[in-house]
Formats: structure tokens, C-alpha cells, sequence
């Protein structure tokens, strides 16, 4: 197992700069080893992470209980925040890589969000906050230790105490969901 995640991570390494994302990063491998992403990769996950959190958000403001509501609020506040606050860092040179609509993975939750039924919408909204917040608390993580760009790399440090916080309420969340 290590060795297939040791190649996959060479692969990544070595990977095509055409590819929008790493393999390393589309696969979960850098995540798994520690690894620091790609600028590129970052730009992309934190904004995709912020663009599919805030319409996650809309719709547990229209579906969600009393807490899904009032944690939803925060997240389209904070999350509008942290996008903008990206999108003016990002180097000229990278802003292609800041994605204009959801990717498909996102998408479908997304949909599955909003087709959920009253009485399943509390576990699949708190579940992938929870989940989302992981990812993100990762990505901002590694980011901060290993980033490139310095500017980038401070501000991931930055904001990785408000994804943690996120992290905590959406386990609360959850937890009092069950």
C-alpha cells in the first residue's frame, strides 16, 4: 500500500503541467503523505471549496433546522470573505486557475442537497459539512507548512483558525443531529 502511495506521489511529482489539477491532489495522495499542493492546485480547491460551501449554505438556509440555518449564515458570510480575499492574491499568472462554475464531484452534491427530502436533508448536510470541513482544514494545512507562494502560504495560515472553528461546529452539528 505505501508503495502504490509513494508512486502515486512520484506521479504527481512528475505529472503533465496541462493537467487543470495534480494527480497527487485529484487522487488524495498528497493529502494522505502531508504533502503541500500545488499553488495551482490550491487556488483551485480553496476556491471550488468556498464557490460549492456558499451554495451548500443557500440551501440549508431554506431546508435546514434552526442550527443548519444559523451555522449556513456564517458559512455564506465567511466563505463570500475568504473567496474574495483569494481571488485578490492570486498572481496574474495563476488566475485561470480559479474555476468559474462547480466541478461535477461538486455538483453532485450539490444536487443531492437539494433533492434530499425534509427528513434526510439534516444528515447529508451535516455529514458533508463535516466532510468539506476536513478536506479544507487538510488542503489549508498543508498549504501553510509547504505552499510556494508566500503570500498564499500566510494567508492559508491565516485563515486555517476559522476553518478549524468551521470544523468543530460542524461536527457539533452533527453530533447533535444523532
Amino acid at each position: 500500500m505505501k508503495k502504490a502511495a509513494l508512486a502515486f506521489a512520484v506521479l504527481a511529482v512528475f505529472a503533465s503541467p496541462s493537467f487543470a489539477q495534480s494527480v497527487g491532489e485529484k487522487t488524495g495522495v498528497n493529502s494522505t503523505l502531508g504533502i503541500a499542493p500545488k499553488t495551482e492546485d490550491f487556488i483551485k480547491e480553496a476556491a471550488m471549496s468556498d464557490m460549492t460551501e456558499i451554495e451548500a449554505a443557500k440551501i440549508a438556509q431554506q431546508k435546514g433546522n434552526a442550527d443548519e440555518k444559523q451555522f449556513a449564515e456564517m458559512m455564506v458570510k465567511d466563505r463570500t470573505k475568504t473567496s474574495s480575499e483569494l481571488k485578490s492574491m492570486v498572481p496574474d499568472t495563476l488566475k485561470a486557475a480559479i474555476p468559474a462554475s462547480l466541478d461535477d464531484a461538486s455538483q453532485k452534491k450539490i444536487t443531492k442537497l437539494r433533492e434530499a427530502k425534509p427528513e434526510d436533508f439534516a444528515s447529508e448536510y451535516d455529514a458533508m459539512q463535516v466532510s468539506a470541513h476536513k478536506d479544507a482544514v487538510s488542503l489549508f494545512e498543508r498549504y501553510s507548512n509547504g505552499g510556494d507562494d508566500a503570500k498564499l502560504k500566510d494567508w492559508a495560515g491565516k485563515t486555517l483558525a476559522a476553518l478549524k472553528h468551521h470544523l468543530e461546529m460542524a461536527q457539533t452539528l452533527d453530533k447533535n443531529r444523532k
